[in-house]
Formats: structure tokens, sequence, C-alpha cells
């Protein structure tokens, strides 16, 4: 899982840190740190891998985070607003990344976010949920080729599929606020 804070062990270096859950699960420490090293290349903090979390960027940390669960090889990578805490060009560029890291491994996400743009960026279907209780209200199916980047934000698809996504959203977040004025 990546959290929407890092979560970084600030007693142990990057590589520590993304080789923490091999280590846990027992794994040898060269196959480990090996792997690790492999994942910081993917995220591109190879000469960071001796570097303490306070000696980073945000970004910096997320893309540890990110490091460090897919070093443990998941078939489904939970990913809880990984990059809601981080400033608008460092979100974009790791939007980026996160484009090119999934087309080179191919992991499923599940990714939280409030943003709809990320999301349609970033997913194959958008799952659109009820504010209380939280229940799927409807899925939109992404229709956006890939590999996909930052361009595809400009195309009429994207538009289109943001405007019917939006409405829906609206409607509920009235639709709820509603509801809680009348208790």
């Amino acid at each position: 899982m990546v959290f929407q804070e890092h979560a970084l062990l600030p007693w142990r270096t990057v590589l520590a840190n993304v080789a923490f859950g091999p280590e846990n699960r027992g794994v040898a420490r060269a196959e480990r740190e090996s792997h690790a090293r492999r994942m910081l290349e993917l995220v591109g903090l190879t000469r960071f891998s001796n570097a303490y979390p306070h000696q980073l960027s945000g970004g910096m940390k997320q893309r540890v985070g990110i490091a460090r669960a897919l070093a443990n090889d998941p078939e489904v990578l939970l990913m809880d607003e990984p990059l809601a805490a981080l400033d608008a060009q460092t979100r974009l560029i790791l939007q980026e990344e996160l484009l090119r890291i999934w087309t080179e491994l191919g992991t499923t996400v599940i990714y939280v976010t409030h943003s709809l743009e990320e999301a349609l960026l970033l997913g194959d279907r958008v799952v659109l949920l009820t504010a209380r209780p939280g229940r799927i209200k409807r899925v939109f199916p992404v229709p956006l080729g890939r590999p996909r980047g930052l361009e595809a934000r400009v195309s009429l698809e994207f538009g289109a599929l943001l405007d019917k996504i939006w409405a829906d959203l609206r409607d509920e977040v009235v639709r709820s606020t509603a509801e809680e004025r009348r208790t």
C-alpha cells in the first residue's frame, strides 16, 4: 500500500526502507537489496539509496513509498491519495511517473483520489462512490488508449468524460448536503 503521507521509517536509509517488506518476509539480504535497488531505479532514486527520509523532498519521499510497496511484488497495489500532499508541479511529474511504472510493470492498482482529472488520467475505470454510506454509485469506463501521457487531458474524450463524471458527483454532493440539513 502507498499512503497519502509517505510513512517512511526515519531511522532507515532509503534502501533499507524499500527493503523493509522483503526483510520482514525473510528474504535473504543480497536478494532483497538487489530487488530494492531495482525498485529505486524504477522510481529514479538510485543515487539517494543511502539518504535518510529527512534529506528528501516530499515528491522523493512518495517515490520511496511507491518503491517500497512495489518491492513486495504485490498482485494488487493500493494507493490512498498518494499525490494529494504534493505541490502541483510535483504531482504532474509523479502522475507521469506512475503511468510509466504501470506500463513497465502492469501491476493492478486501486487508486483512491478526490481529483477527477487524476482518476481519468491514471485509470481504466473511475468508480464514483456515494457520500454516506460509501457505496458504488456508478462505474465509468475510461476509453483513453494506452500508453497514456499528460497530453490525454486535452482530448475531447477526456473533457466529455470529465463533464459526465462531474455532473454525477455534483448531484451526489447536493443530495448528501440536503440530507445532512434535514437531520
